[in-house]
């Protein structure tokens, strides 16, 4: 087990230097082209639209993963907030089995488009990057978030006490009330 924790960690230290990194770059060349444009009188850097397009790719579907890790991914949740312990706690296990599901699919499908990029070779205009190299994020992304979707699936199959919106957080209906109910027993 404790392999699987430093596999665990050093995968989540690499998912956190890939987004910083692609978030960083986004803000480079944003700056970069504001900065030609205004001081040197130039338009658009050939290669900035490539870059922060690559960039803009690798932060959208590569933070799928670490968004479901921390539970802070994008949710409807009028009628979960209302369900009791025992529905919410169903709720989350078919939500993460379905979104695993489909993200495995999207996996799938997003996979036979990048072996169609690379068949094709097509390479970016600017920067004559192969097309692909671009493109390769998206299934790892979906891949990646779908894992973590069944991760969060069998921590709430596991773990009969809490409901949990993802690896690394619980349910904050849950938190509430034993906060609640630990300050009524001090």
């Amino acid at each position: 087990m404790n392999i699987l924790n430093f596999i665990d960690k050093t995968i989540m230290k690499l998912e956190e230097f890939i987004l910083s990194f692609a978030i960083i770059l986004i803000s480079i060349m944003t700056v970069g082209n504001v900065i030609a444009r205004e001081v040197f009188n130039s338009g658009i850097l050939s290669f900035n639209l490539e870059v922060s397009k690559f960039a803009v790719v690798i932060a959208t579907f590569m933070g799928i993963a670490y968004a479901a890790r921390k539970g802070r991914h994008i949710s409807m949740s009028a009628f979960y907030d209302f369900g009791s312990f025992k529905i919410r706690k169903i709720m989350m296990i078919v939500i993460n089995g379905l979104t695993a599901i489909v993200l495995f699919v999207l996996t799938y499908f997003s996979g036979v488009f990048v072996i169609s990029e690379y068949q094709n070779g097509a390479v970016t205009t600017a920067l004559q990057v192969p097309q692909y190299l671009m493109v390769i994020f998206i299934p790892i992304g979906f891949f990646m978030g779908g894992i973590q979707f069944i991760r969060n699936m069998w921590i709430n199959i596991t773990d009969k006490e809490k409901v949990y919106i993802g690896i690394d957080a619980e349910d904050y209906n849950d938190k509430d009330k034993r906060e609640i109910a630990d300050e009524i027993h001090l």
